[in-house]
């Protein structure tokens, strides 16, 4: 890994000297746009609109535009001075429990690795985060603009979570809500196959969509025609029994678990084919019109 970022933690009166590693990577398949007439490529050019002409990147630089369409320029030393704290820091702001933090905040994610004379004070850190069982919230600059980011321990590293800022974060206002109910049973079956469907190693997930597109590229670019699809069950408008799908789906999770020799985890005293208690559930009204998804923003 080559590191993206150098500067410093601000950790009260101490300074940590850091560097800045990608916590992550992809691994998706890139697909190029193509001329479906002769398979050549098609690239984007960058033009300047006032004088026609195709730029170099050496040549391009970068601008805020005012409401009378005119351009600042904005260089890099403009950035670099600006008179901002975190200009050249991760200042740290507030050390608080990690649940705390919604995880509908959390963005990019960076490893932090000691730089030079940083050791000591790095050390410090991370077993302060660690005997504390807290996460430190901090704010830093990086491309372009401030950000607010989040410190934690994984293993024997300090890992910088990029978060959003608040004002960032839309409100659940203008997502429908489902307008119907359900009885306790059915939520009881619910939660049985929750517990069913537990201790799953996350590590162990692949990503099928890649490995399938992988395939088909394989086979087409070996002059085969790739596998046909296994067609889809068809949709079915019909009001079903959530009782007897929890139920069904119940013993197919716990017959899975059997047969990869993972052993069942508690639940309910929900034996497949059996239903609950002698309450019979209640009939399921019929759906109701679907609403309409808000328009994307």
């Amino acid at each position: 890994m080559r590191p993206t970022w150098s500067g410093a933690i601000s950790f009260g009166l101490v300074t940590i000297p850091i560097k800045v590693y990608p916590a992550t990577e992809s691994h998706a398949v890139s697909l190029r746009q193509i001329h479906l007439a002769d398979g050549g490529r098609i690239r984007n050019r960058k033009v300047c609109e006032v004088d026609g002409q195709e730029l170099r990147q050496d040549e391009i630089g970068r601008g805020y535009e005012t409401a009378t369409g005119t351009f600042v320029e904005i260089t890099d030393a403009d950035l670099d001075n600006m008179p901002l704290p975190t200009a050249k820091a991760i200042e740290i702001v507030a050390f608080v429990p990690a649940e705390s933090i919604d995880p509908i905040q959390i963005g990019a994610s960076y490893y932090l690795a000691a730089d030079g004379v940083g050791a000591k004070p790095y050390e410090l850190l991370r077993q302060a985060l660690q005997r504390s069982s807290k996460v430190a919230v901090a704010k830093f600059a990086m491309r372009d603009r401030e950000r607010l980011g989040l410190l934690r321990v994984m293993d024997k590293v300090i890992v910088l979570h990029g978060l959003r800022w608040p004002d960032e974060i839309r409100t659940t206002d203008q997502v429908p809500v489902p307008d119907t109910t359900v009885t306790d049973e059915e939520v009881d079956a619910a939660v049985a196959l929750a517990e069913t469907l537990s201790g799953l190693d996350v590590s162990e997930l692949r990503d099928e969509y890649r490995a399938a597109l992988e395939q088909v590229i394989a086979a087409k670019a070996g002059g085969e025609r790739p596998a046909a699809a296994e067609p889809a069950a068809p949709a079915s408008a019909e009001v079903v029994d959530l009782m007897a799908m929890l139920e069904r789906s119940v013993a197919d999770a716990k017959s899975a678990r059997s047969s990869s020799g993972t052993a069942d985890a508690t639940v309910h005293n929900l034996s497949p084919g059996k239903k609950p208690a002698a309450k019979k559930p209640a009939p399921v009204k019929k759906a109701a019109a679907k609403r309409k998804p808000p328009r994307s923003a």
